[in-house]
């Protein structure tokens, strides 16, 4: 499903001469295949897509910090308009209280008490959330939840 989306707002945008979105899902197209190439498969499943599509994601946010510490601002806009294109295509993140619901619950059921269980806690969040929170934030999360107790 999501190969195809891309696929069809890539024509989308090489008809309306988008050069800048064009350029960008060609790009995850690309990227996308070559997943499936890594993996021996003709298509990817959609949890797939969505791995290729934050970890493109991920790479222009390293980029965007490194053109902002080498102080080149006008790379690191044209890196945040890429990396909002790619954003559109993954689905809606959990809320901050949802997600904090979920980690406490998890906390709670597997009876956690320091940052040694904080790879049971993570495993049991990443099982519940799915692709709908950063993984990132949900670190960052649960250790100061398990530092805290």
């Amino acid at each position: 499903m999501f190969e195809e989306k891309i696929f069809n707002d890539y024509k989308e945008a090489m008809k309306s001469r988008d050069a800048l979105k064009s350029s960008v899902l060609s790009y995850l197209r690309a990227a996308m295949m070559s997943a499936a190439l890594e993996k021996k498969k003709n298509n990817l499943d959609d949890n797939e897509c969505i791995a290729v599509i934050k970890k493109q994601i991920k790479r222009r946010e390293d980029s965007i910090q490194q053109f902002r510490q080498g102080n080149r601002p006008d790379l690191a806009d044209k890196e945040e308009k890429e990396s909002l294109i790619l954003k559109d295509y993954l689905p809606p993140q959990l809320s901050a209280a949802d997600l904090s619901r979920i980690i406490e619950e998890s906390i709670t059921s597997l009876g956690a008490s320091g940052l040694k269980d904080m790879g049971r806690v993570m495993k049991e969040v990443t099982s519940r959330t799915g692709v709908s929170a950063d993984a990132r934030q949900v670190s960052e999360i649960v250790k100061t939840r398990l530092t805290a107790s």
